[in-house]
């Protein structure tokens, strides 16, 4: 089976959606499950994680009912408010959500870090109180970053061993620039931690969008696969964003060349099965 680990919905409104620019106008538009649902079938992908792209809770309750239209939409990653004194209710608010047909949609949260002014904004205390209660309901964190916040990621995930932490688009590498340090050394640095797993997604965007090659991303493709091994790496997609860059099918198509230089079990890893073990999604 085959999970695409990371992908966006929306309904577009300027108010919104402030982050998507002027040179973004493919991106000023509804990016719903019908548009996403035959792009899928084409690149011959089961299911997905829809993944939050604004920091309100009306969107965690709207993905998670668009989880319940769709079965292809296996698991969600929300946002809540882990440095709320009503983080807790939350908490049990959306775990409860109903769902009989694959496993509870809540699988994890988000914070867009990369946008926070402080880079130890995942250290104040209020944000690691939140990241504590997260493993009583059995709930996952992405994090979001840019490669300037990776030591202190490496500082977070070593003061909650038991929590599940993925890290989203391998950090935004400066791809475009061809610069692999101290992003690599970082990584390697991180990956030391068994209870962090990686993404192979947002790839596209951090590269010249209209020139990239498959060869842009092997130094960097490499890096991961090194520090994390197949079975802790997981492909997204980033739709509709990685559309800024390229297709569904040719993002798609630059991880399954890349993979297949690894054995099946290697290769399902990364299609899937790191992905379903990770957010317990079927």
């Amino acid at each position: 089976m085959k999970i695409d680990a990371h992908q966006h919905f929306w309904q577009y409104t300027v108010e919104d959606y402030g982050w998507i620019g002027p040179d973004m106008a493919v991106l000023k538009q509804d990016r719903l499950p019908p548009d996403l649902a035959p792009l899928l079938q084409a690149a011959s992908v089961d299911g997905t994680v829809a993944v939050q792209a604004r920091q309100t809770l009306e969107e965690t309750r709207w993905l998670l009912d668009l989880a319940d239209q769709y079965e292809f939409i296996r698991g969600v990653v929300g946002w809540v408010d882990l440095c709320s004194p009503g983080l807790r209710s939350q908490l049990e608010q959306f775990s409860a959500h109903p769902d009989g047909r694959h496993a509870p949609a809540l699988a994890g949260v988000r914070h867009v870090l990369q946008d926070e002014p402080d880079d130890q904004f995942m250290l104040r205390d209020d944000f690691l109180r939140g990241i504590a209660a997260l493993v009583e309901f059995d709930l996952t964190y992405d994090l979001l970053i840019f490669p300037r916040h990776l030591p202190v990621a490496c500082e977070l995930v070593k003061r909650f061993p038991d929590q599940p932490f993925v890290l989203d688009h391998i950090a935004k590498p400066l791809i475009k620039d061809g610069v692999l340090e101290p992003w690599a050394t970082d990584i390697v640095r991180l990956a030391a931690y068994p209870n962090v797993v990686c993404k192979i997604s947002g790839m596209v965007t951090e590269a010249d969008w209209q020139g990239w090659k498959p060869s842009s991303f092997q130094p960097y493709l490499d890096v991961v696969l090194e520090a994390f091994g197949p079975g802790r790496l997981m492909f997204g997609s980033d739709w509709p964003v990685c559309t800024l860059a390229g297709t569904y099918g040719r993002v798609a198509g630059l991880v399954a060349a890349y993979t297949q230089q690894l054995s099946a079990d290697e290769q399902a890893a990364i299609w899937g099965e790191t992905a379903r073990q990770f957010y317990g999604v079927d």
